[in-house]
């Protein structure tokens, strides 16, 4: 078994790592199982890097990154909401026409985050619960470190997909403090001294087509709840339990070992 705990500074750095930490001789698959990649600053990233890499992207028939990162936070969308709740009205309201695309008919990431199928059929704001519960215990003299979690995956999914996991939190039922999608689950710590984290575990990870763009989407989603729940935002933590350095992997190398641009 292949596995590897890589860290980068930023996005682009800890993508890196666990490219190379995939690419190996001894590892001619270029698959990892329980890897585990964490970034100091999720939402940053060099941008003439992911130029390069959108240029390659582009070219194996991939959307541009900030089109996968959109999948998780619609970043524009909050940008230019008045509040979360503006947010939340505006993307549910959008959420026909988006399953409407190919490989939408289950929904996107952030409709999970906002609109999660609840047991009466009724749509669940878990982001909101997650907002409302970090700011309220911030203020507290002795704050709950973890007790703040997200589900994506949920029980329908099975009838497309082998069930490879057992669920357990219930989102919109477990709320105690206490006690479709290849990203399964969200979990946020409360640190004390006003900083929040956030760790997201994935069934499996394609590199190339999308890692980048997930780092980025859920760096961005950590900096959105610490804003709205007047927190920092801290280190992102993304486990997958399988990982393949997919594409064009000839053409990636040079990239990779900062030896010049990609060919064209």
């Amino acid at each position: 078994m292949h596995t590897f705990a890589v860290s980068g500074r930023d996005v682009t750095r800890a993508w890196i790592a666990a490219c190379n930490a995939l690419d190996r001789r001894d590892n001619p698959a270029r698959t990892g199982l329980h890897t585990v990649v964490r970034i100091t600053e999720p939402t940053m990233d060099d941008g003439d890097f992911r130029m390069e890499l959108d240029r390659l992207r582009t070219g194996a028939g991939h959307e541009p990154v900030e089109t996968v990162a959109n999948t998780i936070f619609p970043a524009t969308t909050a940008v230019t909401s008045k509040d979360h709740e503006d947010l939340v009205a505006r993307y549910r309201g959008v959420m026909p026409r988006l399953k409407s695309y190919s490989g939408n008919r289950h929904g996107t990431y952030f409709g999970r985050l906002i609109a999660y199928p609840g047991v009466d059929g009724s749509p669940i704001d878990q982001l909101g619960t997650i907002i409302s519960r970090l700011r309220h215990q911030a203020k507290s003299s002795g704050p709950m470190t973890a007790a703040y979690e997200i589900d994506l995956a949920h029980p329908n999914d099975a009838a497309d997909v082998p069930p490879t996991e057992a669920l357990v939190h219930a989102a919109g039922k477990d709320n105690l403090y206490r006690g479709f999608p290849c990203l399964s689950h969200c979990s946020f710590q409360l640190d004390r001294d006003g900083t929040v984290h956030a760790a997201a575990l994935y069934r499996s990870h394609y590199m190339f087509e999308r890692a980048y763009g997930n780092y980025l989407g859920l760096g961005r989603l950590l900096a959105y709840i610490a804003q709205e729940a007047n927190l920092r935002p801290g280190t992102l933590t993304v486990m997958a339990g399988h990982a393949r350095l997919d594409g064009p992997i000839a053409r990636i190398r040079p990239l990779l070992s900062g030896t010049g641009q990609l060919a064209a």
